[in-house]
């Protein structure tokens, strides 16, 4: 008989169908819900851009509804791959959805300051959020997510050739041992630390020999790789920092031609009728000194909505640097807030040891919980508008509707989010009615508070 362990194992399978089957199956087990909490993670990392887990779309749609998460949202990088999967996991379980996608982008007038990237100056991380289908083949659009992809895959190989002459025989074959890694063939730098952990074990078979490679590459002792050969997180962080960040092996100071720059991809998730959001490290970088000057910069380029990951702005056992970062992230989120802009939060749960959820019930959160549950209610409000009713946060009917109204666009999308989770047979209704017949049927329930 199979078990809910055992079928959550499927869920990860790199085959869709697999995947899709086995939700249904668990779902037909007909688990009781738990109550919906006060709790949202929109910023989940799958495997196709690296999950520490190894979870697919899927299976996150399926702990989050078994966490009784308010709502969740999938955040890759550079691929949409899981988008339509994790949308249709949505419906399938019961959970709000929302699809965003992250990059690493140059900000020329930052050029001279770390922001977010560290040790980075110009580079930044930026997201879109709220994607709700794939780019028109042959479109624009298209032409440029297939760029992102490119320009990852073009970094990736030139990491391996740097790095590849220093490792000896721990070398790796991008296209055999690397990009096999990620279900949709874009692996991430994370799953290029991963394989040469890999590739290290097959080439140093003894575990002496082994120990001694990375003692050598790490300039340690070899007590000290004992004690990282049994913990493969923070082998691989030690990895990643010798061999691909700022001071490793294969870094390479970035240039305006290394990623793409701010303005063209702002640029293209409007054209996806997607929300531009800001991304937000912990307040202690140059180039995020000064909020409201930043968010102002990137306010005039068209960024609408910012994304801050809550547990690396509070979580620390020095009460110094706790306090500093609580401080910085309440400067923050009053800067985005008297701009506006909606908040996303989430965990990314892309290394291990980083949280499932961030407790918005906790001191350092609960201040802003209201704001954190608002700008989830927006990303889903967005999706349900803009998938089924063609209105968009950032498009033309909502700007012609709301105006200069920031807030009260705010409120109804955030209205519509607030809505009970959608069921496929509803989403189905939208479909055959029409934009603008969803529309106004999405109209009323926001006047009666149910579908």
């Amino acid at each position: 008989m199979q078990t809910h362990e055992s079928l959550e194992i499927k869920l990860d399978s790199f085959a869709l169908p697999e995947r899709q089957a086995t939700l249904k199956t668990l779902m037909a087990m007909r688990p009781e819900p738990p109550p919906t909490g006060v709790n949202v993670n929109m910023h989940f990392h799958s495997f196709f851009s690296y999950n520490a887990k190894g979870w697919s779309p899927s299976r996150i749609a399926w702990e989050a509804r078994k966490a009784g998460l308010y709502a969740a949202a999938l955040c890759d990088f550079d691929v949409l791959d899981g988008m339509e999967e994790f949308i249709e996991a949505g419906l399938t379980v019961g959970l709000r959805t929302a699809v965003h996608v992250e990059t690493r982008a140059y900000l020329k007038e930052y050029a001279h300051a770390e922001i977010n990237s560290p040790g980075e100056p110009g580079v930044t991380y930026i997201m879109g959020a709220g994607f709700v289908r794939m780019p028109a083949a042959g479109s624009n659009t298209a032409r440029t997510l297939q760029h992102l992809r490119d320009q990852a895959d073009a970094r990736n190989r030139a990491l391996v050739q740097r790095i590849n002459p220093a490792v000896g025989l721990a070398a790796v074959d991008y296209e055999k041992d690397v990009v096999p890694l990620s279900p949709g063939r874009c692996p991430t730098e994370r799953h290029l630390v991963r394989a040469y952990v890999m590739k290290s074990r097959s080439a140093f078979p003894v575990e002496a020999d082994w120990t001694a490679f990375w003692a050598a590459l790490f300039g340690k002792g070899p007590d000290e790789v004992r004690k990282l050969a049994g913990n493969q997180p923070a082998l691989e962080e030690r990895v990643r920092g010798k061999l691909v960040k700022k001071g490793g092996i294969g870094y390479e100071p970035p240039t305006d031609l290394s990623f793409p720059l701010v303005d063209d991809f702002v640029q293209w998730v409007r054209a996806c009728e997607a929300i531009p959001m800001a991304a937000w490290l912990d307040g202690t970088t140059p180039g995020e000194g000064d909020p409201g000057g930043l968010l102002g910069c990137l306010r005039a380029k068209g960024v609408a909505a910012v994304n801050i990951i809550p547990d690396r702005n509070w979580n620390f056992i020095d009460p110094a640097v706790r306090a500093l970062k609580i401080s910085k992230l309440k400067d923050y989120v009053e800067a985005a807030e008297a701009l506006a802009m909606p908040i996303n939060i989430g965990t990314e749960m892309n290394r291990d040891g980083l949280p499932f959820v961030d407790d918005l019930t906790g001191e350092a959160l609960k201040p802003h919980r209201a704001l954190f549950i608002q700008g989830a209610q927006i990303m889903v409000g967005h999706g349900i508008l803009s998938r089924y009713a063609g209105f968009s946060y950032v498009g033309g009917p909502a700007t012609k509707e709301f105006g200069v109204d920031i807030r009260a666009k705010n409120a109804f999308f955030a209205a519509v989010g607030a809505l009970p989770s959608l069921t496929r047979n509803e989403a189905e209704a939208f479909v055959v009615k029409g934009p603008a017949q969803a529309l106004d049927v999405i109209r009323k329930a926001v006047k009666t508070g149910k579908w």
